[in-house]
């Protein structure tokens, strides 16, 4: 899939399905599915370094995470996600981050917010780089917004984010991701867009869906907020293998004489 597909989507009305990745062996099985596109976020922070928010990872490490992907899943549209901060310093290193997550195999960058990443946006995009937006719950900013809860609820929030949505379009962003936000209000910002939308806890009446790859199978632990279906308890099927390993070796069970060199 590339830029033109994912966009042809939404004419179409052909639902766009996303997942998050951030290593080659996952990618390398994703890339066998019939999953869209693979977004390599922020969320490693969290999911694959175990801190509490997005906000500690760096671009360097963003760049390894999507060049382990972009290894396993040649077949797949993959985006990167900028880190905290990354894309609010000067020209140059705001590029300079862009540049490391697309020479590492990103097919396009996505970045949080956009009031005051107007300008940006538009100059990533005149060089050649297609760009995500991502409005509504923006992680980067969990300490301004008082922690991970759903925004928009009142109709100032509810105007401003349409507002929001239309500058991102303007801007030249080809996609736009509503992450935490009532559903009818992501339906109307979807049917006022000529641009795909791709929702996280949004609703069904978005252009696509995006979830945590570890959330969706169930590997999360006691993390289950409203908007996940785990389609998987990967979780417990990990353990039981690992203690059917263990007992195995413990038995003497593993290795048998056929898995051992005579």
């Amino acid at each position: 899939m590339n830029i033109h597909e994912v966009m042809a989507h939404k004419a179409e009305q052909h639902k766009l399905t996303m997942m998050t990745c951030y290593d080659f062996s996952m990618a390398r099985i994703i890339n066998q599915s019939d999953v869209d596109m693979l977004l390599v976020g922020d969320s490693a922070a969290m999911v694959m370094h175990g801190h509490n928010s997005t906000l500690p990872i760096s671009v360097e490490v963003m760049a390894l995470h999507v060049a382990a992907v972009a290894r396993g899943a040649p077949d797949k549209f993959i985006v990167g996600d900028l880190p905290f901060l990354s894309y609010r310093k000067s020209l140059s290193e705001n590029m300079y981050a862009v540049e490391q997550l697309m020479q590492a195999g990103a097919h396009a960058v996505k970045l949080e917010g956009i009031v005051g990443n107007e300008a940006l946006i538009q100059h990533i995009v005149d060089s050649g780089v297609p760009v995500m937006g991502h409005l509504g719950l923006t992680p980067q900013s969990v300490n301004a917004l008082g922690g991970f809860k759903v925004q928009a609820r009142n109709q100032a929030e509810q105007d401003k984010l349409k507002k929001d949505s239309l500058l991102a379009q303007q801007c030249g962003c080809f996609s736009l991701v509503l992450e935490c936000v009532p559903q009818q209000i992501a339906a109307d910002i979807t049917a006022l867009l000529e641009i795909p939308t791709i929702g996280i806890g949004a609703g069904v009446h978005v252009d696509g869906q995006v979830l945590v790859l570890q959330d969706m199978l169930g590997m999360s632990g006691a993390f289950k907020p409203k908007f996940l279906r785990q389609y998987l308890d990967g979780e417990q099927l990990i353990l039981q293998a690992m203690n059917a390993y263990a007992a195995d070796v413990k038995s003497q069970q593993f290795p048998s004489t056929e898995e051992s060199y005579q």
